[in-house]
């Protein structure tokens, strides 16, 4: 059985990315494909337990280096159970967040820098990096405030995820600039969609960039 193909969505909260992943699986399972999904933080007991901990608002202090930590021993463990499996079963995979998230969240945002990151990623993922990184990067302020939004909604239904979306803008500016310096350097890898289309319309060019990029690889 030939290697499955791993997918992972990129962009700060708010930007779509996750809402784009589950249309993506849809679509692909409606035409027969094997697809397993996924999320970092998260998706694995261990990862729900990481999760409730970083994002949770009450979380009051958390050292960079003891986050970035965290979100390693996450990606750790969903690889080990949930990614390393379903490559191997020959499915998509999607994974909503991977390494490229700490590297602009606690490489960028937390001033760690990218090469602390690279160096953790390659010695506790085995250096696997995805096959296609699709990066959802509309206009900033449009981002923050979709997400800010959506977690007021959270709030009413007892869901507390916002202890990233309290830091200041100055914050979001340096992840931003980061995600945009790791698609500068990984041109081939990473696939920026920056415009803010509507959600079918973006929806369908992910359909068309992930197909082409399957066959690609095929030949």
């Amino acid at each position: 059985m030939s290697r499955g193909f791993f997918i992972t969505f990129e962009g700060l909260d708010g930007s779509g990315k996750s809402t784009q992943l589950k249309l993506l699986a849809r679509s692909l399972r409606a035409s027969g494909h094997a697809v397993t999904t996924t999320r970092q933080p998260g998706g694995t007991e261990l990862g729900d337990q990481v999760r409730a901990l970083l994002l949770n608002s009450k979380t009051r202090y958390v050292a960079p280096l003891a986050e970035m930590a965290l979100m390693f021993a996450d990606r750790a463990q969903s690889i080990q159970q949930i990614i390393a499996p379903a490559l191997a079963q020959g499915h998509i995979v999607l994974c909503d967040r991977f390494t490229d998230s700490t590297e602009a969240y606690q490489g960028g945002g937390r001033g760690l820098g990218s090469e602390r990151v690279l160096a953790m990623h390659r010695a506790v993922c085995g250096d696997l990096w995805p096959d296609l990184t699709l990066l959802l990067l509309p206009d900033l302020d449009a981002s923050l405030a979709r997400a800010r939004r959506r977690n007021v909604r959270q709030q009413t239904q007892d869901a507390d995820e916002n202890r990233f979306e309290a830091e200041e803008r100055a914050f979001y500016e340096r992840v931003y600039s980061q995600y945009r310096e790791i698609a500068a350097r990984d041109v081939l890898r990473v696939v920026t969609i920056a415009d803010d289309a509507p959600v079918d319309v973006i929806e369908k060019r992910i359909e068309k960039i992930v197909e082409e990029r399957r066959l690609l690889r095929s030949r």
